[in-house]
């Protein structure tokens, strides 16, 4: 691609993105979404991160599942799970997490 044809993309991509979110704003007053979609919608951050984190924690390196306790990823993660069970502290759970996945990494490296 020449570089016009480039700058020319860039700016497609800016005036698209700029109209997608900005759409709400717009008419967002004379559109009502049904409380039935509403309710549904209160669900969809946490769905977005089960689907980002479930396949971390349960895939290995080489793309195949691993559900056995030599995966450190799914052991750091129930671990967390329980600690937030316990705590109810996000950002505590986020560091337990990442506590319990380092050192689980740094005894896999000295066995």
């Amino acid at each position: 691609m020449s570089d016009w044809e480039i700058w020319i993309t860039i700016g497609v991509l800016c005036v698209a993105t700029a109209a997608t979110r900005s759409s709400f704003w717009l008419i967002g007053h004379r559109v009502s979404i049904p409380p039935r979609v509403q309710e549904m919608l209160r669900y969809a951050p946490a769905c977005a991160l089960a689907a980002i984190i479930g396949p971390d924690l349960l895939v290995d390196t080489q793309g195949h599942a691993q559900f056995t306790l030599a995966n450190p990823k799914l052991i750091a993660g129930l671990a967390a799970l329980a600690f937030y069970l316990w705590r109810r502290s996000m950002l505590m759970t986020i560091f337990f997490g990442m506590g319990v996945f380092t050192l689980l990494r740094v005894l896999q490296v000295f066995e």
